[in-house]
């Protein structure tokens, strides 16, 4: 029996708060060639996830806001934003999930958030994101201004 519960929160958050990139995962798949991926990832305000899709192989993915509020934003093909949820349990928004071949991200709106996430396997990281073109890569100097823009846009609300 794997027991997921606020102390394995805490020990993540505190290991995202000081990671370079604001974020740590903890995997519940034993192996990346297995069918269905599951793992805790803890995201911190600021952290920066590249809009990109899961196609080819096509894969569907959910994210389950266990605490804290996370916004998952869905693009077309050019970068528009066409959907977006806060995710926050205690608001009664606790999921969403992802159609394969759809481009998306996600933003950590408070410190100590973590998210649960669900996605058809197996992983192979040669495949397993396709970025979109017109979003800045990770860890580029165009990529907080970028997330700034989208946070602005949607109107939303950071702790």
């Amino acid at each position: 029996m794997i027991k997921i519960n606020n102390e394995i929160f805490d020990r993540l958050t505190a290991e995202a708060r000081t990671s370079p990139r604001g974020r740590k995962n903890l995997n519940y798949h034993s192996q990346a060639s297995d069918p269905l991926q599951r793992l805790l990832n803890a995201m911190e305000p600021g952290t920066y996830v590249r809009p990109h899709k899961h196609e080819d192989p096509d894969k569907r993915e959910v994210f389950i806001a266990f605490r804290g509020r996370i916004c998952v934003i869905e693009f077309d093909e050019t970068g528009n934003i066409t959907d977006h949820v806060v995710l926050d349990w205690a608001a009664g928004k606790p999921a969403v999930e992802i159609a394969e071949k759809t481009y998306h991200t996600v933003i950590s709106l408070k410190t100590g958030s973590v998210a649960y996430e669900i996605k058809d396997g197996p992983y192979d990281p040669d495949d397993d994101k396709h970025f979109a073109y017109w979003a800045p890569a990770e860890g580029s100097l165009e990529s907080k201004p970028y997330l700034e823009a989208l946070i602005q846009k949607l109107r939303l609300e950071v702790e």
